[in-house]
């Protein structure tokens, strides 16, 4: 058994560990390099991600990353080398390098039906804190159009767009601000960014609600952070944004689009996402234990 950091070149192997890990369980995957790259992009990975490999190829993947005074780790062992003890060495590597970073909590992610590690993380000393929502949408037929006015971004605009952006995330659970230049830098350096893709809404000249989109993401298009600052919240700004990127994504013949959500968002987002015709495809579990 091999255990050593990955890089970019094994974005590719690690999504397909994942895909088969969750497949596992019951649930259709459609994690691509795309997606481990978005999971890691504020990882070391030289320092901070382990990847075990046997002669049969890889077996277990897991990386740990600092937002601010939290710890993030995560986790997942092959289905043909579960009940090794992979899960638990892979939990005690995230636990003492985010120790030694002087984190004062720990999260661990786990999907919904994975009973076993849920079983892991409480005999740890972790609580399920928080459960987030996969959702989805098969367009069947280009939306109607809400009647709002959308632009589409600029990078004239980038900064206005990550205040906006930032602003309406500041009611999020856990929201960690990165600052702009960390924020632009690591978008335009992703392969996958797209700026015509990202859509905007005006209130005279001031940015008052945002959406970044991606494409080729989870199995279609993604989008990947929606808001609106609070001051314009109840105007229909965030469903004209939502219908705006579904017709976007439609006329590109792309017909599946997907979001991840917080099942207990405080602006309700789920229930209007259920009203422009998502659906909770998946759902995934936050554990969380305090080192203070």
């Amino acid at each position: 058994m091999n255990a050593r950091p990955f890089d970019e070149a094994d974005f590719p192997v690690v999504a397909a560990l994942l895909a088969e890990d969750e497949r596992w369980h019951g649930r259709p995957s459609q994690i691509g390099p795309n997606e481990v790259r978005e999971w890691t992009s504020l990882t070391d990975l030289a320092n901070d991600s382990w990847l075990y490999e046997d002669g049969e190829g890889s077996v277990a993947v897991g990386w740990a990353t600092v937002h601010d005074e939290l710890g993030a780790g995560v986790g997942v062992v092959h289905p043909r080398a579960k009940g090794r003890g992979l899960g638990t060495e892979l939990l005690e590597r995230s636990e003492t390098r985010l120790r030694e970073r002087g984190v004062r909590r720990l999260h661990q992610f786990a999907l919904a039906s994975d009973t076993r590690a849920a079983e892991l993380l409480r005999r740890r000393g972790y609580d399920d804190v928080r459960h987030f929502f996969v959702m989805a949408i098969q367009l069947e037929e280009r939306p109607a159009a809400s009647g709002v006015a959308v632009e589409t971004f600029h990078e004239a605009a980038a900064r206005g767009f990550y205040d906006a952006l930032d602003e309406a995330f500041q009611d999020h659970w856990e929201h960690h601000s990165r600052g702009f230049d960390e924020w632009w830098v690591r978008h335009n350096a992703n392969p996958n960014f797209d700026p015509t893709l990202w859509f905007l809404i005006r209130d005279d000249e001031e940015i008052v609600a945002t959406c970044r989109n991606e494409a080729n993401r989870n199995g279609g298009g993604y989008v990947a952070a929606i808001g609106v600052r609070r001051p314009w919240r109840g105007k229909g700004y965030a469903k004209a944004l939502l219908l705006h990127t579904f017709r976007e994504f439609y006329d590109r013949g792309v017909r599946r689009v997907t979001l991840g959500v917080d099942a207990a968002n405080a602006t309700g987002a789920t229930h209007l996402y259920e009203r422009v015709g998502m659906h909770v495809e998946a759902e995934n579990v936050v554990f969380e234990k305090s080192l203070a």
